[in-house]
């Protein structure tokens, strides 16, 4: 959506118009979801994470100055929720992992559900700003640009966060590569 569209529509959700308010929010609200999922791990906090997005989205629109586009200012408050969040996990020791429930499906869905799991824990385990930039860039489909507004760091600064996360994955993954291989061999 163009930005001039975005505008306008951001003047009337700040004039009140709930309608437009909700065309917004079934618009955005699967990616903020699931970005704040991939952050979290947790649904239940992802959905608090998106209600409270979208209420700032409601209570900030008649200020709304169009720097950049919607889908970049909504993914950056979702981003800086989730990093609070996860600075009070901390602070409390905490980190909930939602379970997953079994797979009683053919053999191939459960590896791959295997592999899926063993990629996310993997993405996990990143460091704040290195997840951040993966699930922006490869997850959410942001551009570099919009992905480095959010994090509010330079292009380059969001380039070194992928390369570093995308080498540290790489090395973690390398043993599932192998492993996929090898079954490859032995069918």
């Amino acid at each position: 959506m163009p930005l001039e569209e975005e505008t306008r529509l951001m003047r009337l959700v700040g004039q009140g118009d709930a309608k437009v308010y909700r065309t917004l929010t079934d618009e955005h609200l699967r990616s903020i979801v699931s970005y704040a999922y991939r952050l979290l791990a947790d649904r239940n906090e992802a959905e608090d994470i998106a209600q409270e997005t979208f209420l700032r989205l409601w209570t900030s629109a008649a200020k709304w100055k169009p720097e950049a586009r919607l889908t970049t200012w909504l993914h950056r408050v979702a981003h800086n929720l989730c990093i609070d969040l996860l600075r009070k996990r901390r602070e409390r020791g905490s980190h909930p992992v939602e379970s997953c429930p079994a797979d009683d499906r053919p053999s191939g869905l459960v590896e791959r559900r295997r592999i899926a799991r063993t990629v996310e824990e993997a993405v996990g385990e990143l460091p704040e700003r290195q997840r951040a930039a993966i699930m922006l860039v490869h997850f959410q489909g942001l551009t570099n640009l919009e992905a480095a507004e959010v994090l509010e760091v330079s292009v380059d600064a969001l380039e070194s966060l992928l390369a570093r996360a995308r080498g540290t994955l790489r090395a973690r993954l390398a043993g599932l590569r192998e492993e996929s291989h090898g079954e490859a061999h032995e069918r």
